[in-house]
């Protein structure tokens, strides 16, 4: 290490100020957002399009990191305990299909709940094997994984998952190449854009259909608690509704898509529920939604993008 002229903090033998152009243009160029898929028109003239989703990470989030607390991972159990039977009760009370991103070691060791899911007409993705963090992972290493995820989830589900949300929305260098080998139909990982649009990687269009996520239409910024650091948060329920009615109300009103992310252990609990009602309650108030799993949404797209 070595300390700037003048004194302050040292920086790194190859800082990224010094890179050459070619360097930081490679980096950014691996992955990108191309051509917009956006339909000039919803399915059936719907004004807007609606994708729930819910990643049931429940104890893997305490696992990955080789965590053995009884106390953290009852915090996990949770959610596939009391959340999931609310949630499923919910989307059926308002008759809208969902997408579930459960890891492959969730499904084994809840495989009823996964085909409780698939039965009732929702979907369910890859979410990684124990959670991992793919930025952390040798590409031989995050391959294995996810090809071995794919083969637990269609054993259990008997259906075989289309589409991936990576763990904690880490997607590395390497993931998009494993993607395209595994020919999935869609990502939903990435924040490029509130519109579904194309990954390139290297410049080139994949066919790859992105989904894209965002922070503040997560639920666990608002509501997620670590007890051994300083991440406590807690938004009243009521002001992240107001926040995802107004995501969702510019969604409708620009003719796009809204896509939520939440967590059974995180959104299951009963006053964040009631939050989640009232917000599905007014989405269901407003004329030709169209209500979809992930898949059903890359599908369309991509046939709308192809047929134009």
């Amino acid at each position: 290490m070595r300390a700037p002229p003048g004194g302050g903090r040292a920086t790194a033998p190859d800082p990224s100020w010094a890179w050459e152009d070619a360097r930081w243009r490679r980096i950014v160029n691996k992955v990108r957002a191309g051509r917009s898929l956006l339909p000039r028109a919803w399915k059936d003239g719907a004004r807007a399009a609606v994708a729930i989703s819910f990643d049931s990470d429940h104890e893997s989030w305490v696992l990955r990191e080789g965590g053995d607390s009884p106390a953290r991972l009852a915090g996990g159990q949770f959610g596939a305990r009391a959340a999931m039977p609310r949630i499923l009760r919910l989307l059926e009370r308002h008759a809208i299909p969902a997408t579930f991103f459960v890891p492959a070691v969730i499904a084994k060791l809840y495989p009823d709940e996964q085909r409780t899911i698939i039965g009732a007409g929702h979907e369910i993705g890859l979410h990684g094997w124990i959670h991992e963090m793919n930025g952390d992972l040798p590409v031989e290493v995050e391959r294995d994984l996810m090809l071995r995820s794919r083969e637990a989830l269609t054993e259990i589900c008997g259906v075989e998952p289309v589409g991936l949300r990576t763990p904690s929305w880490d997607f590395s260098q390497n993931t998009l190449a494993i993607v395209r080998e595994m020919g999935l139909l869609y990502d939903s990982s990435l924040m490029a854009d509130d519109a579904p649009y194309e990954l390139l990687e290297d410049g080139e269009p994949t066919g790859v259909v992105e989904l894209p996520v965002e922070w503040i239409r997560d639920d666990y910024p608002y509501f997620g608690m670590d007890r051994r650091s300083g991440l406590r948060p807690h938004t009243p329920p009521g002001e992240v509704l107001a926040i995802w009615t107004s995501e969702f109300n510019g969604a409708l009103e620009e003719g796009g898509l809204f896509l939520l992310t939440m967590h059974p252990h995180v959104i299951g609990h009963r006053s964040r529920m009631a939050m989640l009602d009232a917000l599905l309650r007014h989405m269901r108030e407003q004329k030709r939604l169209w209500f979809a799993t992930h898949r059903d949404i890359a599908d369309y797209v991509r046939d709308q993008a192809g047929a134009g």
